[in-house]
């Protein structure tokens, strides 16, 4: 039986396990693309994902301020980086598939299916990527706490595809391109090459989810008839509960379509105040 794709991204976002869960990835996008190569597109379907996607026994998922900080120049501090960047890009492959099955009531082009395929798909790799990593460390993803609110801004968005499109890539994705250069240096001193390489993957492939999320925002609010920036500034102040903190990277931004004027004026502290 042929699934649609939103059946599929439902099937990704109720597995629990975090290697099946990105080898189911991976395989609907090829199936996805397959199709869309031969001519005979699969259908979108409908499906309702749900709310939360679900997750492993482990990691225990804390409260931000109860995770416990790592020390880079520390073997143990590096595996704690690495099962953060892990329980980042597992988080991704569900933010992408959900963006999918979730906002079936806009109407979008097959492109925009595409793009969000191709990045779920990628986020599956940089996952098995950084678990072979840690697991080469003696380590594995689930052995270490880690953020309980990485799905907040899926669930404070799931109503407004435009709020998540700026919340979600234009802002936590982006933060990704800011701080990536940093780990990467970090492990490069460290004569870690083979993590030094799957970071140096994740880093180059991020840009492009970062430009799909400003591609279709901006797309949505051509359509409309809005100007993108003051809309962009509204969304992220309503739903984002912090401010933006710089250094920016503000290269990768231009490259990935998002100018200093979308993220400059919300770094003052008082940017939620109105919420």
């Amino acid at each position: 039986m042929t699934l649609s794709l939103r059946e599929m991204a439902v099937d990704v976002l109720t597995t629990a396990d975090g290697r099946e869960k990105c080898a189911r990835s991976r395989h609907h996008a090829a199936a996805w693309f397959d199709a869309r190569k031969a001519g005979t597109p699969l259908p979108l379907g409908v499906a309702e994902p749900p709310l939360t996607p679900a997750r492993p026994d482990h990691p225990e998922l804390l409260d931000p301020r109860d995770v416990p900080r790592r020390r880079p120049g520390s073997a143990q501090g590096q595996i704690a980086i690495l099962h953060a960047i892990a329980h980042i890009e597992l988080n991704a492959v569900d933010l992408h598939w959900d963006m999918i099955a979730r906002f079936g009531q806009t109407h979008m082009p097959l492109g925009f299916y595409d793009d969000w395929v191709k990045a779920a798909d990628e986020e599956s790799k940089h996952f098995g990527l950084v678990c072979d990593c840690l697991e080469s460390l003696g380590s594995h993803y689930g052995a270490l706490p880690a953020h309980a609110g990485m799905w907040r801004a899926a669930e404070d968005t799931a109503a407004d595809i435009l709020a998540r499109l700026a919340v979600v890539p234009m802002v936590l994705e982006a933060r990704g391109l800011d701080v990536t250069p940093g780990m990467i240096d970090i492990f490069t001193r460290a004569g870690m090459d083979n993590v030094v390489a799957a970071l140096n993957i994740i880093y180059a492939e991020e840009v492009g989810h970062v430009a799909y999320g400003s591609k279709w925002f901006n797309f949505l609010c051509g359509r409309d008839g809005k100007d993108p920036q003051p809309v962009f500034l509204d969304l992220v102040r309503k739903y984002f509960h912090s401010p933006l903190r710089p250094p920016f990277n503000e290269e990768k931004r231009a490259q990935a379509g998002i100018p200093p004027d979308f993220y400059w004026p919300l770094t003052e502290p008082d940017m939620g105040a109105a919420r």
